[in-house]
């Protein structure tokens, strides 16, 4: 395949180029087949209990002896080794005199990837998830160039779906003259003074530190620093040294500052003199921040102390596997940031670059994590490994890749590792942390620890700028009261466990409570042995020197099914928020009752259909930010709640309205709410549904960039005819898109179902499920340039709120408002039930 070169920038003597089409095969194939990337070869299943089938007794959960483990991986096809190969010709190259340098940059390939030019082997890496460049000059020849990547994926190398091949985006950099090599420069705030609001935007008195290095004949480098207008703001020169180095400080006076609330970004472009004149060798997004944690103030962002309100996720995205997408993306930090989460923990590896540019542009903080394990295996054949060998080059890709992201507030360089409890890793800890520490001194670093005692006692907590606690509620006290830091995160919480739309009777609180449909119950009081409830984590994060938590997890990810490890069919987890498909469980609405102090909320939980429980007791739950509601069945009342203002531990009134002796009778379920002042302030009211009757088809945008990346998430809804959510229905459904998009994948959020992503048809999960549309490549013309445009608006927004953000996103993304320009996409969706009519979508691409 000869690769056609699109060139996402160009700036002087550089262009950057990203590889989308390949042709790709498994070691088992005989025919190759043409790919794009990014490119996830294990998502379209089929799911087999068979795959990475282990016998192994998990340590994390406990276990002590072995027994049979089928869904730990997803049970998607990821293990075996394939094979990855494009042509590409260089114009750069061919005419033989031009001095060049040819880069290729990986956001990540899962995994240990091998790289060939011309038959030649020119690099590798080990782990997956990092980022890593090779360069590639000396192997090129004029005209065409083949490269080829092979990549293998271990049995047991992995406790959860990893994802399989190049899931991530490749480039191609061409440069000649001078210029910058990739991730030399770092710009970070030094100090912030003068810090203060003006019309709701924090302002502040900045000095920035600046360093970059430049190849070539260049003897000053041009720095100038724009605002989200374009608007050159500041400009400085520097010398460079006779290595080419430049460092030193820029001062802005004024400087609008970033955070969740408002994230404000400005571009730094650097540039050197020619013959020519001024050459712009790079243009990159900063935030102007700072992130400081201390015992008096704990942690504080541009001065200001806040709490951290934090999700852990995994790479994954669902019915789309590994292979990351920016809609997919932006979908997740609106769901999160709508119910008041402001950070995320990379669980538990390096993130994307995409995501990393994601969070900067919409407001979301991170904590960018590293490994799983060190030199002792979780799995067999894990990171363990290549640790001692690989370690130090991945920690330096790590931070070098994402030092300059406003969006990063702290580096992890661990999750419950197993030499927690040994004196000798202090030294591996030391190494680590100087690492991060020396290329970039702005952020602190933390690992997540599991036997928080033990780990005091070998002084690995001592050694962290940040102490991690993994659950282990009832070891915070002593960590406060024995470590010299004076604070600790809340690196992992929770883990809470739900199926959306399940209900188990009785309701207890539980722990490994397991059920024979391998579901676990939706109204929020079950978790694992080892872990805990929202409400109890929110009471510890009540005290001053806890700085924050991050839950387990936002949304569900394939594999690790817990509790139902050893229960056929089940393939993803029942920890997240958000289900698989990207829908809220009604946990969602207690995180959002208790974290989003902007909005309201008032949700209700179960739903009403319980024909088998008539006359029987049905708990009835309300999340909201009111402090007291009254509950009626049928317009009887049931009595007023008020949430406690007790601060026990357990105390599971303190954040939820509960009527527990509820009589089940099919009808109406109404809840009104009262202020502090004990003054009506909404109600919200569900009723019985009837048979099915229609489909709701609700889209998280109608108008899609005609990139070929870009994605429309249709949520589909069965209803009744009075128009009630018929939550129990369970209809067959089937998909078909005409016009300029193709249907990519659906997903019903059920941990036990073995539908195939990627075919157009599968079962409503208690009422609903979501498809998945992507747009078409628009090929028709340059002047639209959709996929740049994207990217770029993704990168500066012009205002510093999520609103403005995604206006941008989508008036830059559409460029010209000519209607001729816009194509239309047709989703057709049909039920196996004869009584709900058939029902269509119109979306459209631009």
């Amino acid at each position: 395949m000869l690769m056609l070169l699109a060139t996402l920038e160009s700036v002087a003597g550089i262009r950057v180029t990203e590889l989308r089409d390949w042709d790709f095969k498994l070691a088992t194939d005989s025919v190759w087949k043409k790919v794009r990337t990014p490119h996830d070869w294990a998502i379209s299943g089929p799911f087999d209990k068979d795959i990475d089938k282990q016998i192994v007794a998990i340590e994390q959960n406990g276990e002590k002896v072995a027994t049979e483990k089928t869904g730990r991986s997803g049970a998607l096809p990821w293990i075996g080794e394939g094979t990855y190969k494009t042509n590409v010709s260089i114009p750069e190259i061919d005419d033989g005199k031009t001095n060049i340098n040819v880069e290729l940059l990986f956001d990540g390939v899962m995994s240990e990837p091998v790289v060939f030019v011309n038959g030649k082997k020119v690099g590798e890496w080990k782990l997956g998830y990092n980022a890593f460049k090779l360069d590639i000059t000396q192997f090129l020849i004029a005209g065409e160039n083949e490269i080829k990547v092979q990549c293998r994926n271990r049995a047991e190398s992995s406790r959860w779906y990893p994802g399989a091949g190049i899931y991530r985006p490749v480039k191609l950099i061409v440069r000649k003259d001078e210029y910058i090599p990739t991730w030399a420069t770092f710009v970070y705030t030094k100090t912030l003074n003068n810090i203060h609001n003006y019309n709701e935007i924090q302002i502040g008195d900045a000095v920035l530190l600046y360093e970059t290095q430049v190849v070539g004949n260049a003897k000053k480098v041009l720095v100038e620093v724009l605002n989200a207008d374009g608007i050159c703001v500041k400009k400085k020169t520097f010398s460079l040294d006779n290595d080419g180095k430049a460092k030193g400080e820029i001062v802005m006076k004024n400087a609008r500052l970033w955070s969740p609330e408002t994230p404000y970004l400005y571009t730094v472009r650097s540039s050197v003199k020619t013959g020519k004149g001024m050459a712009v060798l790079e243009n990159m997004k900063i935030g102007i921040k700072t992130v400081k944690i201390t015992k008096e103030h704990g942690f504080q962002l541009n001065g200001q102390t806040r709490k951290i309100k934090g999700v852990c996720l995994h790479h994954d995205l669902g019915p789309l596997g590994a292979a990351v997408n920016r809609a997919a993306l932006i979908r997740q930090v609106k769901t999160l940031k709508d119910m008041g989460c402001d950070a995320i923990r990379t669980s538990h590896n390096m993130p994307s670059t995409m995501q990393m540019e994601v969070y900067d542009s919409l407001g979301m903080m991170v904590m960018a994590e590293s490994f799983d394990m060190w030199n002792y295996p979780k799995c067999k054949n894990g990171y363990n490994l290549f640790f001692n060998e690989w370690a130090d080059r991945d920690i330096e890709n790590l931070v070098l890749n994402h030092r300059n992201h406003a969006s990063n507030i702290m580096w992890s360089i661990g999750n419950e590792i197993p030499e927690q409890t040994d004196k000798n890793a202090v030294s591996t800890i030391k190494r680590l942390q100087n690492i991060c520490h020396r290329l970039d001194p702005s952020r602190m670093v933390t690992s997540g620890m599991d036997k928080s005692t033990r780990a005091i006692e070998s002084g690995f907590a001592q050694a962290l700028d940040v102490p991690g606690y993994n659950y282990r509620l009832e070891k915070y006290e002593e960590a406060h009261n024995r470590l010299p830091q004076g604070f600790l995160l809340g690196s992992e919480t929770a883990s809470t466990v739900s199926s959306r739309g399940v209900y188990k009777f009785p309701v207890v609180k539980a722990d490994n409570k397991m059920y024979d449909d391998g579901q676990c119950n939706g109204y929020d009081m079950e978790c694992c042995w080892w872990s805990n409830l929202p409400d109890d984590d929110w009471y510890w994060q009540e005290k001053d020197w806890v700085i924050g938590e991050f839950v387990w997890t936002g949304y569900d990810y394939l594999g690790e099914p817990t509790p139902y490890d050893e229960y056929w069919p089940s393939r993803s987890s029942y920890f997240g928020i958000i289900d698989l498909a990207g829908l809220p469980k009604d946990r969602f609405y207690l995180y959002r009752s208790h974290w989003n102090k902007e909005k309201e909320t008032i949700h209700l939980l179960p739903h009403w259909n319980f024909p088998e429980r008539i006359g029987q007791t049905v708990p009835v739950y309300c999340y909201t930010n009111y402090p007291k509601a009254e509950l009626f069945v049928n317009g009887i009342s049931q009595g007023i709640r008020t949430k406690s203002k007790n601060s026990i531990f357990h105390d599971y009134d303190k954040y939820r309205l509960r009527w527990n002796d509820v009589k089940y009778q099919p009808g109406e379920l109404k809840v009104v709410v009262y202020d502090m002042d004990g003054k009506k302030a909404g109600e919200k009211c569900i009723k019985t549904a009837g048979d099915p009757y229609k489909l709701k088809l609700e889209a998280d945008k109608t108008i899609l960039c005609a990139d070929g990346d870009d994605i429309a998430f249709i949520t589909i809804s069965m209803m009744d005819k009075d128009g009630n959510f018929c939550a129990t229905a369970q209809d067959n459904l089937s998909f078909s898109v005409e016009g300029a998009g193709v249907f990519q994948a659906c997903c019903n959020g059920d941990a036990t179902s073995t539908e195939i992503f990627t075919e157009p048809k599968m079962k409503l999960f208690n009422g609903q499920l979501v498809v998945l549309i992507k747009s078409i490549e628009n090929k028709s013309g340059t002047d639209n340039k959709p996929a740049e445009n994207f990217k770029c608006s993704l990168l500066a927004t012009k205002e510093s709120s999520e609103a403005r953000a995604e206006m941008s996103l989508l008036n830059l993304c559409r460029g010209a408002t000519d209607e001729d320009r816009r194509s239309t996409i047709i989703l057709k969706v049909k039920s196996d039930n004869p009584n709900v009519m058939p029902q269509e979508m119109k979306l459209f691409a631009e």
